[in-house]
Formats: structure tokens, sequence, C-alpha cells
């Protein structure tokens, strides 16, 4: 008789890592891709502006959301034992560390990298007089009629500072005066951040803007003395919410709010590392800022503008090799996107890969389509020149019924909507301004058109937004069917969205939040739990942006306890901390060139397979505080294309970090790409999926790999080398 394996005692906390300290090792995750030699050196620039962007949104938000926690005594502790104020006191810790790689790596790796390749950034000191007087001609011409100097005296109050802009801080003594006076100048963001200097030097240099001011601050302030100035930056608390439930006018709520957000209170402020003295303490007089949220860092602030140096550089060479978008095989006839999808069924779109274009056709079409009765959409983020929204403008004024779900509580891209709305509104569109108390985040397109005196639905379903600009930088998976079930579940939803409806009891095929797409993903993970058997394990792959509900987590523990063979793909967020003895669990995070933002979830439901794609992450926002939808993979082609990518991301040793059961990640460091880069590996295979599919005739089905188990092989099954090709130049 053997003996039973003693079970390993953990402590509750143990089953789960807090949110926003999961949160920061995404982000160094984004570092990571800065440090990765494999990248050429914009990319790795490119990197290094992400991550100061996610670190700005981060701090507006989140940690500011923790200090307002701590500030109300609401020190109750997350799911992993943490209360606010630690949370706060870990990502100090972190931060400081984050800041010092990226700031070295900027400064020690990349810009002299670029310095060999002649893009070099210099400082008045670092030219020669004639250049620095041609710069000061320069400042004098374009750039000083545009600087307003804030004076803080008697007669001046200390001035609300834009947040996230540069600001340089003065301290002078005017001519006949003994006493120190204060003042700010604004670092004009309409102004391009880094100035040419035509130094004689071959290739190309720039000067950063604040230096150029700096350099000039005595033709600003005429017959002053200065006696200190650096440039500092303050990031503002964002984290408002609206409530809208009571509201009489939600986009009167929002437009307050946002005019008020310039007058909400400072989170965080940056200096260059040696700013002291005087001027340091005047400041932290003013701004009582707790000490834990100053950061001195090393070399120049806002990196997040560095992107504008990635194309002043005007060196491809030094980029990564252009991967054009393809268009699906489908869309490459002549056939109207209505008679595509007919002939069909279920045609999958996947931007980045896939080209956007067929979105965009399906709209433009359906505006001037005399059969075309009415079309609905959901809005959530979109493009500041969006051919969606001409679209729908063009469908309202064809005299077409417009109705369009604007979510006005998108966070930072609510004045944008704002804007949208009206314009739709103008044009003759039904515009409804989300959900009271909810945000609608579901991408959902409805048209309904008359063919042969009937009425036909035609459906659009996605995992992203309808944006053509992130549609070329995030990875998103959607779903165009004439499918009548799934037709008509979106149908009533809208019903729901726009009117008083109430949800039905079933839907047929979808499941959406609020109302049930807990409790199916639940029943979807118990049935695997069920299914599962020492012999056949059951079988989930999860991938999403982020993992934080707590009553998944538990579940998925329950899972693994069981035996269910379970992998996570989570590229941010992940809540969920594997159980010393899960080898049934695999966590990984894929961060490259594209943001990985599909919802695709596989159940083995015991031998039968079922896929399912999603707007939603498996988060307490997203399943039980807004309207989300979860809707099945139906077609057998695309499932078989949707596992085959999913293996493809399994097998990726060049991107996919694992987590350990310690809670950190495991960091590959590669100085060049193997052929187990997945997102590579996925452009190719719809590549050449949509070129095979273009000379066959014949219709039959490509064979692609159908067990989740497998690893996937080489190429030969699908490729004509062994070797991958390299993307072709756009």
């Amino acid at each position: 008789m053997t003996k039973k394996k003693k079970a390993v005692e953990f402590n509750d906390n143990e089953l789960f890592i807090s949110r926003e300290l999961s949160w920061m090792d995404f982000n160094a995750r984004v570092l990571d891709e800065a440090e990765c030699l494999a990248n050429p050196v914009l990319e790795r620039l490119k990197f290094i502006a992400i991550f100061s962007s996610n670190l700005d949104e981060f701090f507006m938000v989140r940690i500011a959301g923790l200090r307002q926690l701590v500030k109300m005594g609401k020190e109750l502790p997350d799911p992993a034992g943490n209360r606010p104020s630690d949370q706060l006191g870990k990502l100090r810790k972190k931060l400081e560390k984050l800041l010092r790689r990226q700031h070295d790596c900027l400064t020690d790796e990349i810009l002299p990298e670029l310095a060999k390749h002649g893009v070099r950034l210099v400082t008045p000191a670092g030219v020669a007089p004639a250049v620095r007087g041609e710069l000061s001609s320069y400042f004098r011409a374009q750039v000083l009629p545009v600087l307003t100097p804030l004076a803080v005296d008697s007669a001046h109050p200390f001035p609300i500072l834009n947040s996230g802009s540069i600001e340089i801080a003065v301290s002078m003594r005017p001519a006949g005066r003994s006493e120190l006076v204060y003042a700010f100048v604004e670092v004009p963001e309409l102004l391009p951040r880094f100035v040419e200097v035509r130094d004689g030097q071959p290739g190309r240099s720039f000067m950063l803007l604040e230096n150029l001011i700096m350099d000039n601050l005595g033709t600003l302030f005429t017959g002053c003395e200065i006696e200190e100035f650096f440039p500092f930056r303050i990031t503002r608390d964002m984290d408002f919410s609206v409530e809208d439930s009571d509201a009489e006018d939600l986009m009167q709520s929002i437009e307050k709010n946002l005019l008020q957000r310039r007058h909400r209170e400072p989170i965080r402020i940056e200096l260059i590392a040696g700013s002291r003295g005087p001027l340091v303490k005047w400041l932290a007089q003013e701004f009582r800022l707790d000490e834990q949220f100053w950061y001195f860092v090393r070399g120049p602030l806002h990196l997040k503008q560095f992107f504008e140096l990635v194309g002043k550089a005007h060196l491809p060479e030094l980029l990564e090799p252009a991967w054009p978008p393809v268009m699906p095989a489908v869309f490459s006839g002549e056939q109207t996107v209505f008679e595509t999808i007919s002939a069909h069924g279920s045609v999958l779109v996947a931007p980045p890969y896939h080209s956007f274009t067929p979105i965009i056709r399906f709209l433009e079409e359906a505006a001037e389509d005399p059969d075309v009765l009415a079309i609905k959409q959901t809005l959530y983020r979109v493009s500041g020149n969006s051919p969606v929204v001409r679209a729908l403008r063009r469908a309202a004024e064809n005299g077409k019924q417009v109705t369009v779900v604007v979510e006005l509580k998108a966070r930072f891209d609510e004045g944008n909507n704002i804007i949208w709305a009206r314009l739709l509104e103008e044009s003759g569109a039904h515009v409804v301004y989300g959900v009271a108390g909810l945000k609608v985040h579901c991408k959902a397109l409805l048209v309904v058109r008359r063919e042969e005196g009937a009425i036909r639905r035609y459906v659009h379903l996605a995992t992203g937004n309808y944006n053509d600009k992130t549609a070329a930088l995030y990875t998103d998976m959607g779903i165009m069917s004439c499918d009548p079930d799934l037709c008509f579940d979106v149908a009533n939803l809208f019903n729901v969205l726009t009117g008083y409806s109430s949800p039905p009891t079933a839907w047929r095929k979808i499941a959406a939040s609020p109302f049930d797409m807990r409790r199916r993903v639940s029943a979807l993970i118990e049935r695997e739990i069920d299914h599962s058997t020492p012999e056949q394990p059951g079988r989930i792959i999860a991938k999403m942006n982020s993992l934080s509900d707590e009553k998944i987590i538990r579940l998925l523990h329950r899972a693994a306890d069981a035996g269910v063979e379970i992998d996570l793909i989570v590229r941010g967020i992940c809540g969920y901390k594997p159980k010393p003895g899960q080898e049934n669990v695999r966590v990984m995070s894929i961060v490259d060139r594209y943001l990985e933002h599909t919802r695709l979830f596989y159940f083995g439901n015991g031998g039968d397979p079922e896929f399912y794609l999603a707007s939603a992450d498996w988060m307490y926002r997203n399943l039980d505080r807004r309207v989300e939808l979860l809707f099945p993979v139906e077609d057998e082609r695309i499932r078989e294309i949707c596992l085959q990518l999913l293996q493809f991301q399994l097998a990726d040793t060049d991107k996919g970090r694992r987590l350990l059961g310690s809670g950190v990640y495991t960091r590959p460091k590669v100085d060049h790409y193997s052929s187990a880069r997945s997102q590579y590996n996925s452009y190719r295979y719809l590549k050449e999926l949509a070129e095979r599919e273009k000379r066959r005739a014949t219709g039959e089905a490509l064979k692609v790999y159908t067990s989740p188990d497998r690893p996937v092989p080489g190429f030969s099954d699908l490729f004509s080398g062994n070797e991958p090709d390299e993307p072709e130049e756009e």
C-alpha cells in the first residue's frame, strides 16, 4: 500500500497576488523589452516610452486610489493580505528599482547606441558658441512668443499647474529688490520636444526643449538675477468616478469632472536627480506631498515623449521590419461584405495581423446600401479621426436608423467620446450614453437588412475596440456572422441597452455581464472539474489581459487541485499565485511588439472542446460592473485557427514569461529571435493561410493541429521552408 503524499499546508493569502503589485510586475516586463538586445534600438526606445506612459496612468488611477483609501482610513487587506498602505510601500520599493533600470538603460545603452548611428542628444554647454547663438535666435522667434511665465507672490497666487506637463521652477531677484521671488514656465507640449541642432556633425543632433528654455531664461525674465532653476513634473490624482445612477445629465456630469481634473491633488512629483536647495524646499512647502510620492530620476523627465525622437531619427533600419496587415482571403474578391458573410456563415478578423479594413467596409457598405434599414453599435474608444464614426454619420444622413451606444465613462477618452456623440447626434443618429451605474464595454455591431422580402441580421462581435489606430497595435479577434441565434441575442442586448427591456432568462448563445457571464464562466470551469479524471484530466486554456476576480481565482485553484490541466496566458495583472505542487497549472505573460489584448478561452469538455471569445477579462469590474459579451466560436475552421494561435503562444520561449510559485516571473534574455516567437508565428501563419486560400479553388480545409496538448512542431506542415522568412517591407 503506497503512502499518500502529504498535502502542503498554505495560508489562504498565498493563493493570490495583489493586483497593484502584479501590475507593476507587468510594467517591469515592458521594461524588459527596452533592455532586450534582440530588439532594434529604436524599438527599445519605444518600450522606454511605453513604460513611462503606463506608469503615468497607473499613478493617476491606481496609486491615487490606494492613497485615497489610506487617507479615509479604509485599510482592509486585499485577498493577498496586503493593506493599501502596505501596497504603497511595496510599490515604492519596486518603482525605485525599475526607474533606475529605465534611466540606466536609456542613458548608458540606448542613447550611446543611437549616437553611433548619428542621432545625438546635446546640451547647450555641449555645442559651439555660434551654434548656441543660433539656438537663441530660434528661441526668440519660435519659442518665446508661446511661453507664459507665471509669477508667485502676494498678487499672484500659486498657479494650477497642468498634470503631466514639464514645468521649470525658477527663483530670482528682480532688479532693485533683495528678496527672492518665484515663477514657473511650462514647457509647451504644442511645440516639438526635440529641437534639431545644426551643429555641423554627421547625422542629426537634438536638444530637449526644456534645456533650450532654461538656457534662455534671462530673455524671459529680463532685469532679474536668476538664482536657481530646474525642470519638474507633477502627476495629479485622476481617480474620479461619475455617480451616474441619479445624474440628470450624464454628459454634463462628466464635462464638469473633466474641467475639475486640473484642480485635483498631485499624486507624484518628479525631479532630476541632483535638484536640491531652497527652491526644492519651497516646492515641498507649497505642494505638501508626502516624501514617498517624490521621485528623483537620472536623466530627462516625461520619457513618454521620446516617441517623438523615434519618428525624427528617420532610421528605419533601427526598427523592426513592418508586418503589413493581411487581408483575409474571403474579402479579396468582388463580393460585398454581406455576400461574403452569407457565403461563409462566420468570418474571422484578427487585427493587427489582419487588416481592419473589412470592419470599415462593413460599415461603409451598410451606410450606402439601400436595403440596409438599421445599424446598431457600441463605441468604447475610437480614434481621433474615426472612419467608424464617419460611416455611422453617413448612414444616419442617408436615412438609416442608426443607434450608437457611446460609453462616455471610458477613462481618459471621456472628452473624445463626448465630441463623437455630439457629431453623431447632429447627423441624426440616436445616441445612448451608456447605462446607469455600468460601463458598456462590449464590442458589438448589428446591421439589419431587407433581403428578398424578409429581414436578415448581420453582426460583428469582437474582443477589442472599434479603433482603427489601436487596431494596428493591439492583438484582437472578432467574428462577422449571420447566425440567426447569435444575431437574435445581440438584438436583444441592444434592446436592453437602449430601452427598458429586461435581459432574457437564458440567451441562445451569448453570455453577458453583469447578467450571467460570471455564472457561465464558473459553470464552464466547474464542468472541467467534473470531467477531470487522472486518465483524462480536464483542460482549460484562458488568454486574457487581466485576472484578478477573487471568486474565479479560487475556482481555478479548485480546478487545479482536481487535476485539471490549466494554461493561463495573462498579459497584465494576474492575481493567481500557483500553490506548491500545482504542476498542472502554467501561468505565462507575453509582451512583444503588439499589445496582447485578445480574450480567448478553450475548455476541453471531455473531448468535445468549446472555444469562446469575450470583451471581458476575469475581473470583478468586468463580470459584475460592466456590460460585456462572451460568445462562442462554432465555425470549425475558425476554431482550428484559434487553437493554432494559442499553441504558438504556449510554445513561446522568446517572449513568454512564466510565473513561478514564488510570485516572480522568469525573465527571458535573448539577443536574437528563434522560431518560437509567437507573434511572428501568428502573423506568418495567417499570412500564409490567406495566400493559400486565395490560390485554392476547391475550398478544401487546411490541416492544422487540433490537440491543445500537442507541442507546436516546426512549420513543415504549413510553410514551405523550415526557417521563417523575413516579413516584407511596407
